[in-house]
C-alpha cells in the first residue's frame, strides 16, 4: 500500500499511519492482494489526497466504498477513469448537474476537475475487492476516515459536506453544522434518486454557500 498524499494532509494525518488499526489493514490488503483483485491499484488508494490539498479544501462528496469493476475506481468518490462507462449512480449525479445548472451532461466521468478545485471525493471505505461491493468494510478503513472528516471539522471553516445517503449522512454526527454546511439528500443511486436527490440542487447550493463566505466557487462543468 503505497501512501500518496499532499504535503498538507501528510502534516495532518502523518500519525495514523502509524496506529495499531492502520498496521492491521495494511497487513488485510496485503494478504487479500495475495488471493484476489483488489480496487484501485496501490497507487490510486490515496488519490483524493494527492490531487486535493488539505489548505485547499472547500468541499466534501462522502461516498461508500470505490466501484468495483474493472478499471473503474481511481480513488475519487463516484469518479471513474477516462474512458469508463459511466456507472449508473454518476449518471443521475450529471442528470442533477443539468438540472441544477444547465450543464451538458458529461460522457467523462473523470471527477479529478472537482478535486483540483477543492473538492474532496472520499469514500469511507478507500479499498475494496473485484466484483465484491463492500468487501473491505469493517477493517480499518473507518476508524481512518472518520478521523479525516474530524480533523476537517476541528480545523477547517466553512466547509461543504454533501451527504448523500443513509450511510453517508451517519457521519453528520462529526461535523459542526454552526461552523460547516451540510447538504443532505437520498443517494443518486437508480434505486433512490427519484426520493429527492433529484432537484435537490446540490452544486446551486454549495456555490451560494461559498459565495456567501467570499470563497471561491466550484466550476462544476465537465466536458
Amino acid at each position: 500500500m503505497k501512501i500518496k498524499l499532499d504535503k498538507s494532509w501528510e502534516n495532518e494525518l502523518s500519525s495514523e499511519f502509524d496506529k495499531n488499526y492502520m498496521l492491521e489493514l495494511k497487513s488485510f490488503l496485503i494478504n487479500e492482494q495475495k488471493q484476489y483483485i483488489t480496487y484501485p491499484k496501490n497507487r490510486d488508494i490515496f488519490n483524493a489526497f494527492s490531487l486535493t490539498p488539505f489548505d485547499n479544501l472547500k468541499v466534501v462528496i462522502l461516498g461508500q466504498d470505490p466501484y468495483h469493476g474493472e478499471n473503474q475506481a481511481h480513488g475519487l468518490s463516484f469518479s471513474v477513469n477516462k474512458g469508463v462507462a459511466i456507472p449508473p449512480s454518476l449518471a443521475n449525479i450529471f442528470k442533477e448537474l443539468n438540472n441544477d445548472l444547465g450543464f451538458i451532461i458529461s460522457s467523462n466521468g473523470d471527477l479529478s476537475k472537482w478535486a483540483k478545485q477543492g473538492v474532496l471525493l472520499l469514500n469511507v471505505v478507500l479499498t475494496v475487492r473485484k466484483n465484491e461491493a463492500n468487501s473491505h468494510a469493517g477493517y480499518g478503513w473507518e476508524i481512518f476516515t472518520d478521523e479525516v472528516i474530524k480533523i476537517i471539522n476541528n480545523k477547517k471553516e466553512n466547509i461543504v459536506f454533501i451527504l448523500w445517503g443513509a450511510y453517508a449522512q451517519k457521519k453528520a454526527k462529526f461535523i459542526d453544522n454552526k461552523r460547516h454546511f451540510i447538504v443532505k439528500s437520498p443517494h443518486p443511486s437508480p434505486l433512490s434518486s427519484y426520493r429527492g436527490f433529484f432537484n435537490s440542487k446540490p452544486f446551486s447550493r454549495t456555490n451560494s454557500f461559498l459565495k456567501s463566505k467570499n470563497i471561491d466557487v466550484i466550476d462544476w462543468e465537465l466536458l
